[in-house]
């Protein structure tokens, strides 16, 4: 039996270290995770419970080391964001996993960037409509190679922070997340039966901002090095 279309690319992300690749299913991301960011989002982070929300796999644009890669401003907005986050890959899927028992299903970490588009995402909310078109664009969640977690670990602190043209916007520390990735895991999973490739962004620290065409963005976290973009 012959697609009656080529078939689509399957989304890999490099693994440092390895000539080997790390197939990826799903994008999950939860929402306003640092409560500095979820203050400045007009949000009470003493009093909201965790949300997700997702991004289709093929809005990841892999992002290499020491290059700094070209970013397409997206079509219809004037207001586009960057956020700054750390990436979880599962190697492990299942359901109702628990929470103590959680990182054991993490293959490895990377640094990722959530990019906005907020004035669609803004419409949205007042109009209590999906996301969707504020946090789906092409190419808006780019990401670094993954590290695999027998190699750096499990980060739970450090520094995680993003440079726009050389000037510090976003800084924090991983320590400061209000639901921790265990945490995150565990209640997804109560939602979806998670599987092998699926990615977690955890969140992003305050100083989330605008962006524009020629500018770069330099997002780092602890002990996963930094990746760069030039907006185009």
């Amino acid at each position: 039996m012959l697609s009656v279309i080529p078939n689509p690319p399957r989304v890999v992300l490099p693994i440092v270290g390895s000539d080997d690749l790390f197939p990826v299913r799903r994008v999950y991301c939860i929402g306003r995770n640092y409560a500095a960011h979820a203050r400045e989002m007009g949000s009470d982070p003493d009093r909201e419970p965790p949300f997700f929300f997702m991004k289709p796999a093929d809005t990841l644009q892999v992002v290499s080391p020491g290059a700094t890669a070209e970013h397409p401003y997206p079509p219809r907005t004037d207001n586009y964001h960057f956020e700054v986050e750390l990436v979880a890959a599962l190697g492990e899927g299942g359901s109702d996993i628990p929470a103590e028992r959680a990182l054991a299903h993490v293959y490895g970490y990377a640094i990722g960037l959530d990019m906005t588009r907020r004035d669609l995402q803004d419409d949205a909310k007042k109009l209590a409509r999906p996301w969707d078109l504020g946090k789906a664009s092409d190419l808006s969640a780019p990401i670094g190679p993954l590290h695999r977690a027998e190699a750096v670990g499990h980060p739970s602190a450090g520094a995680i922070t993003l440079d726009l043209d050389g000037q510090r916007r976003q800084t924090g520390d991983l320590s400061d997340m209000i639901w921790s990735l265990p945490e995150q895991i565990a209640l997804l999973s109560t939602y979806f039966a998670l599987a092998p490739g699926d990615l977690v962004f955890t969140g992003t620290p305050s100083g989330v901002g605008p962006v524009a065409r020629g500018q770069t963005m330099t997002a780092a976290v602890a002990g996963l090095g930094a990746i760069s973009l030039v907006v185009t």
